[in-house]
């Protein structure tokens, strides 16, 4: 065997490819062998789902493929994985065990529509590569009636996307001379549009929701979903077409391993350390609690960060240099307005030793630069 050390990479998300492509662009293969793992073979930015959705985009069009990382030395292997090891250093796939010197785990977080009695019988799950065209082909047929999107857990991944969803679609209709016979409700459990953000930006987003005559109804619980009807744990309201977005929890796998309590997420600091030495994880898969009661969100932009800070700190160990450095919890996220304008929520987790949020002015040119970080992504990973 040689003493090239290994690092297998679980999952080919933000985190995962960022992760990767430092490595790789830090140390050649003579230095670092590298594998990255996921069981399907294409990357796409979440919020090109939006753009599937509101038909200005194909999913063809939207995705980065994983077989390509082979050019760059990064080895991929298209598997499911069935058991994490820490204590034997390996993974299980359903092919093959895998032994690490260096493990990343950046699996993300798993929709879990089937946790809401009802949702799959009677509802769209937003948040589903699968079903973005079957949502597509209702909205350009709906003439009147109701649409519900409802917010069914918390955490959710993007926090600003159901928003953004909002919008969009209050766009299409408006573009199809129907909004005016269509009412649009937006559910969601918190008192507030995001809590993440705080409450000045939540306001914001309201008041952005608000003068699009979309309803926002927030401490909605949900507890099950009948056919055209929601019930929440104090009250019900109908809908013709709905538009979830599940309950998220953690892949199996990672309770099994022991990284995590059942269908929770993997606790983490700024280091993105597990309890077990040379095992790290990043993005959705994880949990890092910044305030009282306030974590990181679950966005691309903070996986890449994490995925870039542990890759500088195993270069580090690779090189046998001791420096090492922390996740910045810096980042951003998009919402488009669906007036050709886009503003940024900007985060900034640490500075202040307590999370600061700032939203943007709505304008032409924070949509072309939503639309040049995803080229910018796929460009530069694959």
């Amino acid at each position: 065997m040689s003493n090239i050390p290994h690092v297998v990479i679980l999952g080919g998300g933000f985190g995962g490819l960022s992760a990767a492509n430092e490595i790789r662009n830090s140390l050649s293969s003579s230095k670092v062998k590298i594998t990255l793992i996921d069981k399907k073979d294409w990357f796409m930015v979440g919020f090109a789902k939006l753009w599937i959705i509101n038909g200005t985009r194909t999913f063809e069009n939207s995705i980065g493929s994983l077989n390509e990382l082979e050019k760059k030395e990064i080895n991929f292997i298209k598997d499911e994985i069935i058991s994490i090891n820490p204590e034997k250093k390996n993974i299980e796939t359903k092919s093959q065990t895998i032994s690490f010197d260096f493990l990343i785990i950046s699996m993300g977080a798993v929709l879990a529509p089937q946790k809401i009695p009802g949702l799959e019988e009677n509802g769209f799950n937003l948040y589903d590569h699968k079903q973005l065209s079957q949502i597509h082909e209702k909205l350009e047929t709906i003439t009147s009636g109701k649409i519900a999107i409802s917010i069914m857990g918390m955490p959710y991944k993007c926090p600003p996307a159901p928003f953004e969803a909002s919008l969009l679609i209050d766009a299409m209709l408006r573009k199809r001379g129907v909004r005016d016979s269509i009412q649009i409700d937006f559910y969601s459990p918190a008192p507030i549009t995001l809590p993440a953000a705080g409450p000045d930006v939540s306001k914001q987003i309201l008041d952005m929701v608000n003068s699009e005559k979309i309803v926002f109804h927030n401490s909605s619980k949900i507890k099950s979903v009948k056919h055209k009807k929601l019930i929440f744990e104090d009250s019900d309201a109908d809908f013709d077409l709905l538009l979830a977005i599940p309950p998220h929890i953690a892949p199996k796998v990672i309770y099994d391993s022991g990284l995590a309590k059942e269908s929770g997420f993997i606790q983490i600091d700024r280091d993105c350390k597990t309890p077990f030495e040379n095992i790290f994880a990043v993005g959705d898969v994880t949990s890092l609690i910044v305030a009282e009661n306030m974590a990181v969100p679950k966005a691309g932009i903070f996986a890449e960060g994490e995925g870039i800070t542990v890759a500088k700190n195993i270069i580090s160990k690779i090189q046998s240099k001791s420096d090492s450095v922390l996740f910045d919890g810096k980042g951003g996220c998009f919402i488009e307005s669906g007036r050709e304008t886009a503003s940024v929520i900007e985060v900034d987790m640490f500075t202040n030793d307590k999370p600061s949020t700032n939203l943007t002015e709505s304008t032409s040119d924070n949509l072309s630069k939503k639309i040049e970080f995803e080229k910018e992504r796929l460009s530069k990973w694959f």
